[in-house]
């Protein structure tokens, strides 16, 4: 057959193949550093006492960087909006945003945290053949096949962690084929990126952009903190360390550099913006662990005390002054 295609040409029922299409250019190609970013999570193949974990990234599109990222159990909108938070506290924000049309990100608290962030949300439909429209797609396969082997020899949350960030600084410290066809030199995407920032926010202003999610605070010296009314444990191994609270849902989580160290259930007054019972606490063996254990092991309920407004006293009578009697006495001898 193949012999008769290249004698006969003109085949009346073979139809001949048209010209190719001329390559349009990707709708989301960024022109300029931090203009568009690109966000995702990526199931892991190898689990941790049964659970596949994920890997969320953020991925700028016009240096190929990754700006930040983190490992959580679930795929869920606080770990989206964590890993958000750190990309635009590290970079500033971007003009666009784009990610997949997962509950994760079209949540309307992931949607209310771009609107006040300024930030032009764009969704894909990946069944729809637009999973090449988000390049983080791309580089999730780059992941599998440059360190999935170093995952699946973790064990614990913490060494999980510790492996996803030295992919992250590998991955942005390696050339990249992508920013050699665009003529970036060098094509690494640090050395790419530079010093460009987004548009920036100052701290205290970013922490209002995100208020109805979380709360920054700095632990005491027995790695406690205080949230409203309650002052609950979080990590030992970290005394005076700043770090944030996120509230979604039920659910409370202490998070320091995108590792979750405790979490609590809770319950959380939209319209008061408080937070209220606070307990169940469940903690992570994290790379923050304090090196020296307690005397007594932390269970949930002797982990969480609770402020309790003190009642006003009235202030006590003064007592009459009382002559100190002598230990010895004194007595005059001869």
């Amino acid at each position: 057959m193949a012999l008769n295609k290249l004698v006969y040409d003109d085949i009346p029922h073979v139809a001949k193949p048209g010209p190719e299409p001329t390559p349009q250019p990707h709708p989301y190609k960024a022109q300029h550093r931090h203009e568009y970013w690109f966000i995702d999570g990526r199931q892991m193949d190898c689990a941790l006492d049964g659970v596949k974990w994920w890997s969320i990234l953020i991925l700028a599109g016009y240096s190929r960087t990754i700006l930040a990222g983190a490992m959580a159990p679930t795929e869920a909108t606080w770990a989206a909006l964590m890993v958000l938070y750190t990309a635009c506290l590290r970079y500033g924000a971007p003009t666009y945003l784009v990610s997949d049309s997962g509950g994760a990100y079209t949540s309307d608290a992931f949607e209310a945290v771009c609107g006040r962030l300024e930030i032009e949300h764009k969704t894909i439909v990946s069944t729809q053949g637009q999973s090449y429209l988000n390049w983080i797609e791309t580089h999730f396969d780059i992941q599998r096949r440059l360190y999935d082997y170093q995952f699946a020899l973790a064990s614990s949350p913490s060494a999980l962690e510790q492996r996803h960030q030295a992919f992250m600084h590998l991955y942005n410290t390696t050339a990249h084929q992508g920013l050699l066809a665009d003529k970036r030199l060098p094509p690494i995407p640090v050395e790419v990126l530079g010093t460009a920032q987004g548009r920036r926010y100052a701290p205290e202003v970013l922490a209002e952009k995100f208020t109805h999610v979380f709360f920054p605070r700095t632990t005491n010296r027995y790695g406690c903190v205080t949230l409203h009314s309650d002052h609950f444990y979080v990590e030992s191994g970290v005394p005076h360390t700043r770090g944030l609270l996120w509230v979604y849902g039920e659910q409370l989580r202490a998070v320091l550099d995108n590792g979750v160290l405790a979490e609590y259930h809770c319950h959380y007054d939209g319209r008061a913006h408080k937070v209220t019972g606070i307990r169940d606490g469940v903690f992570f063996s994290t790379r923050f662990a304090s090196p020296q254990r307690t005397l007594i092991p932390l269970n949930p309920q002797e982990a969480l005390v609770v402020y309790r407004p003190q009642t006003l006293r009235r202030p006590a009578r003064k007592a009459a002054s009382i002559q100190q009697l002598l230990l010895f006495e004194l007595v005059r001898t001869g």
